[in-house]
């Protein structure tokens, strides 16, 4: 079952800075800026960063978990570092204009290039790689394979 937050202070919420080519002067992409947070690896040995920025739905973390779970199968263990709080409203098809904003589809998380997706750590770094490609490959974006870094 996707994840999804057990109480929401308001049930629909604003898409944040304009996703695409807009007709005002300024254009800011898709989302701006660069993770300040959650961008190292904390908890495991290795992880799976993204290189870029967008919306990471509750189903494609559900389907990385899956992934994870089947590849560690009680040897490692995983961490999921992110969470779907923002929900994504639609409006169904053929459908006239007006009439308001749409209900919820579905939670997605809201992902910064550099943020760290999810780490593996108690595997050797050839299986934590293959593991990580596998999930690398139900991302809707760009990912890379990173490692801890070593304490001073």
């Amino acid at each position: 079952m996707p994840l999804m937050p057990k109480r929401v202070k308001y049930r629909k919420s604003q898409r944040g800075v304009a996703r695409g080519k807009t007709t005002r002067k300024k254009y800011h992409g898709p989302i701006r800026g660069f993770a300040q947070r959650g961008n190292y690896v904390a908890y495991g040995d290795y992880g799976l960063q993204a290189l870029e920025g967008g919306w990471l739905s509750a189903e494609c973390i559900e389907a990385g978990r899956i992934t994870m779970t089947r590849f560690v199968s009680g040897e490692g263990r995983y961490y999921i570092r992110v969470f779907p709080h923002k929900p994504i409203t639609a409006i169904p098809a053929e459908t006239r204009m007006g009439k308001g904003k749409g209900e919820p589809e579905y939670w997605a998380a809201v992902v910064r290039p550099g943020q760290i997706l999810f780490e593996i750590g108690g595997l050797p770094e050839a299986a934590a790689r293959d593991c990580l490609a596998r999930v690398a490959y139900k991302m809707p974006f760009k990912c890379r394979f990173v490692a801890r870094r070593p304490s001073v």
